[in-house]
Order: structure tokens, then sequence, then C-alpha cells
């Protein structure tokens, strides 16, 4: 099976970056949990004091889809939806390996 990866861009309401960033953060210590997910990385941008980047790898679509139905995260999603003016996905792309992630077939 191959690696699902993608980068979400989210724009928090003026002011409420620092919280936002510390909900994405929470979510991280349970994607720390979660075997299938190689890669979550929360970015702040440093020339938009609203925005910041979460760049995810996961063995594959279907364990990043699973992991968004977890009581956990769906708790999570509905606390940072009043505080986002935007959320723009990019991706999905397929992660062939690097450092930070587990290696592939493609790799030598």
């Amino acid at each position: 099976m191959r690696r699902f990866g993608l980068c979400n861009t989210f724009t928090a309401v003026d002011g409420e970056r620092d919280t936002l960033a510390g909900l994405l953060l929470e979510a991280s210590k349970e994607m720390k949990k979660l075997e299938e997910c190689e890669l979550y990385i929360i970015n702040s941008d440093d020339n938009n004091p609203d925005v910041l980047y979460v760049f995810e790898v996961w063995s594959s679509e279907e364990a990043h889809q699973a992991s968004l139905s977890m009581d956990v995260n769906q708790t999570l999603i509905k606390k940072a939806r009043p505080i986002l003016s935007g959320v723009e996905k990019t991706g999905p792309f397929t992660p062939l390996g690097g450092k930070g992630i587990s290696a592939s077939s493609l790799e030598s």
C-alpha cells in the first residue's frame, strides 16, 4: 500500500493562532499513539501571524480518514471550528521517503 501525505494550511481568526496551535499540538500527541501516522508536524508562518501549516504522512489514506473519526479528534475539530477563518488542503502527495519517515521501497 502506498503512503498518503498532505499539507493543511489553517488560518485562524485574528488573535487566535496560539489557541489553534495549542489544539493542533494536542492532536499531535494523539498522532504519536498511532503507528500509521509517520509524520505530523505543526508549523507557524513567519510572515503571517494567523497561519499554521500541518504536514502529515500516513501509511495510507484510509488510516488518515480513520484518525479523523476518533472521538478525541472530533472533539478537537469542534473546538477549532469557531476560531478558523479558513482551511486549505494541498495534496494528496505520495511520500517516497526521506529523513523523518520510514524507508520506502523506492529508497536505496
